[in-house]
């Protein structure tokens, strides 16, 4: 690479209307070794604004080489792309130009990440939320024809005609500029990116395990984690796994060692140079198979904490590593005997209560139970892995703070959604599938928590969950009176489904804030402890399934040699 050099980049500069149109078209490609895309509404909503303001935004660097017919996905779009000799190849600018191409097109913006509108007599971008009077979604803005069709069909926004037609000229005529570079050698490239992309900022393992192994497809496409995390957040609502979390979960799957080389992952190599950090178990699997069994994996084991473990969104997840041990179990136990998840039930809550400290940290965590999970013995995987943590005492979370990042407040979230809150206006329980909804894009679970008593109260027991079709205040108000609309019988489950009794509601009419945190802080406590005794079932026997201890009468002579370590993994 040394001495490499390029001929000097071209400068040009794009009207944005026509560089949407690029990409729209397949002129517009993006190398596998870009890394997957990562901006929030937030951000796409910052671009815009920069926009319609006239800031500059950055110059993009292009790479023009031919590309083959394919069906491209950028960002929410999919283009069947035709074959090009010149198409432009993105070094530096794929977060900008996907959040441009996606918020300005309507199937884009259909995708929450891209789904923005502008408040005409506010003048500012905001989230379209069903029909709202003067909010016109962007895609619009962008088209005339649709611009003046809106427009004749919103008669009541009219007044606001030259201030949509002011944004809609911002942004067709905004202009970017960029470099253009022609370059044969791929790898030249590839230094480019990894140089500029570097500074001030190195990329993430997970990062680097895509742009090494994009999972290449027969029909030239390619399969990234960044797929994996819309597909299993799409699927199961279950909220935006981080891709360290996915990577791990790929990699366990195919050994113990998360911590291994990524770069020798799928290298084939002869036995005798091979080390104990490469995975042996699938030597001979593509990087497209291992993404796509690991993605089955893991939504088994998201499946598994939604619907047996009660943690209905990655939000309320206390430990991202578990599931990361869990995607290996399902990997190689698709459909477990019954028992079996109970007792990964009972495993689950318990690891969740003791904490990744008790292996030193995550990392070793990790290992040590995933070497648990053995193939072709569903029994003793799921014993060795209960008896990895039976020493282990199990401790009541602390319940003092409230913080959604913490396991602590994590595990109460899972034992308060046990309740199964309901909502304040229709009086029925919020469903999982609202609660994913309502989380869509968020890390945490702040954004569905509030306080009953809003006066400068933080403490863990002023908390209740709402979802977004409910007002705060109104809630507030619900707590302490009953709606003239909705029946006591179901005024006085709800109040009871968010963890509020009669004498806790008396407190709150007598304005006594202290007695009131003082008994829900006792009924909160005592709700996460039954909520945790149902899981973890410490007062049973973890006995593996029935079937598996019964013993055919051919082979009498082998039961007498049967002991309990037949049961345990005793590996390291």
């Amino acid at each position: 690479m040394t001495g490499s050099r390029i001929n000097k980049p071209n400068a040009r500069t794009f009207p944005l209307e026509d560089l949407i149109d690029e990409v729209l078209t397949g002129g517009v490609r993006i190398p596998k070794f870009q890394r997957p895309f990562r901006w929030q509404w937030e951000d796409v909503k910052r671009l815009m604004d920069s926009i319609i303001r006239g800031y500059p935004i950055g110059s993009m660097l292009l790479w023009v080489r031919p590309a083959q017919q394919e069906n491209l996905r950028i960002g929410a779009l999919q283009i069947n792309a035709s074959s090009r000799d010149d198409a432009l190849w993105v070094v530096d600018g794929q977060q900008r130009l996907t959040s441009l191409a996606n918020a300005l097109h309507d199937s884009g913006g259909a995708d929450p990440r891209f789904a923005i509108a502008y408040n005409l007599s506010r003048k500012e971008f905001v989230k379209p939320v069903n029909e709202q009077i003067h909010v016109i979604g962007l895609p619009t803005v962008f088209d005339l024809q649709k611009l003046l069709k809106w427009f004749s069909k919103h008669s009541e926004s009219a007044k606001y005609f030259e201030e949509a037609t002011r944004i809609a000229k911002a942004i067709r005529e905004y202009s970017i500029p960029a470099y253009i570079v022609k370059q044969e050698d791929e790898d030249v490239l590839r230094d480019i990116f990894d140089r500029m992309n570097n500074y001030g900022k190195r990329l993430t393992r997970a990062e680097v395990f895509s742009a090494l192994h994009g999972g290449s497809r027969d029909d030239g496409s390619s399969h990234t984690l960044a797929d994996i995390i819309l597909n299993i957040g799409a699927t199961y609502l279950f909220g935006e796994i981080d891709d360290d979390t996915v990577l791990r979960a790929i990699l366990a799957r195919r050994g113990p060692d998360v911590n291994r080389d990524i770069r020798a992952e799928f290298k084939i190599e002869d036995v005798e140079s091979r080390t104990n950090r490469v995975s042996r178990e699938f030597p001979n699997e593509t990087p497209d198979q291992a993404y796509r069994a690991g993605e089955q994996a893991l939504g088994r084991a998201v499946k598994f904490l939604q619907n047996e473990a009660g943690v209905p969104h990655f939000s309320f997840l206390s430990y991202r590593y578990l599931l990361v041990v869990l995607t290996r179990f399902f990997a190689y136990y698709p459909q477990p005997a019954p028992r079996n998840i109970e007792l990964l039930r009972r495993w689950f809550w318990r690891a969740a209560i003791v904490g990744p400290e008790v292996f030193n940290g995550r990392t070793q965590a990790i290992r040590v139970l995933c070497s648990k999970i053995i193939s072709n013995n569903e029994v003793q995987s799921v014993q060795s892995l209960l008896k990895a943590i039976s020493e282990y005492p199990l401790k009541l979370p602390n319940l003092q703070s409230f913080k959604t990042q913490a396991a602590s407040t994590r595990i109460l979230l899972c034992a308060m959604w046990s309740q199964r809150p309901r909502s304040f206006l229709t009086g029925e329980p919020y469903l999982q599938d609202e609660l994913g909804r309502s989380l869509e894009g968020k890390r945490t679970a702040k954004d569905i928590v509030a306080t009953i008593r809003p006066k400068d109260l933080t403490p863990t027991a002023n908390r209740f969950i709402f979802l977004e079709e409910d007002s705060v205040e109104y809630a507030r108000d619900i707590f302490q009176q009953r709606p003239e609309t909705m029946a006591e019988s179901t005024w006085l489950e709800l109040l009871i489904s968010h963890a509020v009794d009669a004498d806790m509601r008396m407190s709150l009419i007598e304005e006594n804030t202290v007695n009131f945190l003082k008994l829900r802080e006792a009924y909160l406590s005592k709700l996460t402890a039954d909520f945790l005794s149902s899981m973890t079932e410490t007062s049973f026997e973890d006995t593996p399934p029935l079937s598996s201890l019964i013993i055919d009468e051919d082979d009498e002579d082998d039961a007498e040699e049967f002991n309990e370590e037949d049961l345990v993994d005793d590996r390291d």
